[in-house]
């Protein structure tokens, strides 16, 4: 054998080597959402797996449906909630790493409509009621269908809408009841209208006044099966630290949130 073909086969077996490598530390991560997180999140995981190798398995659905799951044992590693009283809660109670918590990010609320001209820039269609159905999150469950209620409340416009109100599962289910037409309009969060350029999609819409209601602070907390000794596992703790970087930052503040 050449001495050229012998290097050529060494530096071959030394990449398949380093490859193997590299893919015996890369792992998964399951991931619970928020769903009014999902297409930042699916961005977020894309270029998480990217730069780090490990994966992101997501899934979608409303904070509290998620606690009550977690409780009962669901395999979920990491929280991403659309609150910040659920992961102390689940850290109180044993069901997530104690300190783990974190906001990564502030939500927006918005009321609107798939047609536009429906929803004026100021929000008088609430005081107007000139529609069938208004859509919201089933605000048990839902930190943003919560805080369409409490906006509603403030306005004192609640109790004059509330046969008009159409509950949904969760925000991305209310969304939909939305772009349907089911609804004319409906409370959703800021980055449910927006594109992957920060782009409005269209329609209509009044960005709800940050002081109607209680701040939308969505926290991130790691969950007691995505620890092994008392620690973070390390896909768990990599995608931690990934959201907190400037990537991650970046995306969440094109789809409207604030940090």
């Amino acid at each position: 054998m050449s001495r050229l073909l012998f290097r050529s086969l060494a530096r071959i077996a030394a990449l398949v080597l380093t490859l193997a490598a590299t893919g015996a530390r890369a792992d998964e991560v399951q991931v619970a959402v928020a769903a009014n997180f999902t297409a930042p999140m699916q961005k977020i995981a894309a270029l998480f797996a990217q730069d780090t190798g490990h994966k992101a398995v997501l899934s979608f659905g409303s904070t509290g449906k998620f606690y009550a799951q977690i409780k009962n044992g669901a395999p979920f590693e990491v929280l991403l909630t659309a609150d910040d009283e659920t992961p102390v809660r689940l850290e109180q109670e044993g069901a997530a790493l104690a300190g783990s918590h974190f906001t990564y990010a502030i939500g927006k609320l918005v009321l609107w409509s798939a047609q536009p001209g429906v929803v004026d820039a100021a929000g008088e269609v609430l005081r107007r009621g000139n529609f069938m159905h208004l859509a919201i999150a089933n605000p048990k469950l839902a930190p943003y269908g919560a805080a369409g209620i409490e906006a509603m409340q403030a306005l004192g416009v609640y109790d004059a809408l509330a046969p008009k109100i159409v509950q949904a599962e969760n925000i991305g289910q209310a969304y939909q009841f939305i772009a349907s037409g089911n609804a004319q309009l409906g409370f959703v969060a800021y980055a449910q209208v927006l594109d992957e350029q920060g782009q409005f999609k269209g329609g209509s819409m009044w960005m709800v006044p940050a002081k109607l209601y209680r701040p939308i602070r969505q926290d991130a907390v790691v969950l007691t099966k995505g620890t092994a000794g008392g620690q973070p596992k390390p896909a768990v703790a990599a995608l931690m630290q990934y959201l907190r970087g400037d990537k991650a930052r970046a995306v969440i503040q094109t789809y409207g949130y604030g940090l």
